[in-house]
């Protein structure tokens, strides 16, 4: 799929990866909506790519129907609905079930949402794409935060499902699943000790951007924005007991209560 000409609509887009994305979409000739409960940082977005902004709260399942509506009556029939908008905090089970909560909400129950939404329209056309931003974490897991993991494992088994069950029928489905990335994010999980141990590889949110576009126009499901995932995944399930006693290793050195 190409971009030009195309209707897309990015949540998250205001900063981070959302933000490069939908400069790189403007930049191959997109149409694109940016939606952030950040109104503010919506709206100087999309002056920047000459876009439209949408104020929107995705863990609000009213809001996340109200944008799909909007922009298909506002701006016109949805090409592609990129999922970007994504929260990290750290901790465990001791995390407060709010917390837990609103980690499903935003980074799981907006996709969801959005492909509820979205999807009879795409469908009656014979023709949709979603980009839906994982994380490496759902590939593998996360140290330091249990909430994470396990959310955006479940973001990977969505996308994966969508195309499953929509891929002959048109609609075509991306799941991003970068390592670090250079944003706020990256330190929002574990202590300094993990943020070190994860900055040398992090990239720039214009190469998980890069990835994104390669991947639409190839229209392969998954992109891997770090080549090296792809490694740490088939070690994990070639010899599943092995990846896991590393990763108890890991987490003694760099998980919860790790000396910086």
């Amino acid at each position: 799929m190409r971009l030009r000409d195309k209707i897309c609509v990015v949540t998250g887009g205001a900063s981070g990866i959302g933000r490069a994305i939908s400069r790189k979409f403007a930049a191959e000739g997109a149409h694109g909506v940016v939606a952030d409960l950040d109104g503010t940082g919506a709206e100087t977005v999309a002056r920047e790519v000459a876009g439209v902004a949408m104020p929107t709260d995705v863990r609000d399942e009213a809001a996340v129907r109200a944008l799909i509506l909007r922009v298909e009556r506002e701006v016109g029939p949805i090409d592609l609905v990129c999922n970007n908008a994504g929260i990290a905090i750290a901790g465990g089970p001791e995390v407060p079930t709010a917390g837990w909560q609103r980690m499903w909400e935003i980074n799981v129950m907006s996709h969801v949402w959005t492909a509820d939404a979205a999807l009879p329209a795409m469908l009656a056309r014979g023709a949709g794409y979603f980009v839906n931003v994982a994380s490496a974490a759902g590939l593998i897991t996360q140290v330091g935060s249990a909430p994470y993991a396990v959310t955006k494992h479940a973001a990977v088994a969505f996308a994966e499902w969508l195309t499953m069950t929509y891929g002959e029928r048109g609609i075509r489905v991306s799941c991003v699943c970068p390592l670090g990335v250079r944003t706020p994010m990256l330190h929002c999980i574990g202590g300094d000790k993990l943020t070190a141990l994860l900055s040398p590889d992090a990239i720039e949110p214009e190469e998980v951007a890069l990835a994104i576009v390669a991947g639409i126009e190839r229209e392969e499901f998954l992109v891997l924005p770090h080549p090296k995932v792809r490694e740490f995944v088939r070690r994990k399930w070639d010899d599943n007991e092995r990846w896991l006693k590393g990763m108890r290793r890991l987490n003694a050195e760099y998980g919860p209560g790790a000396v910086p």
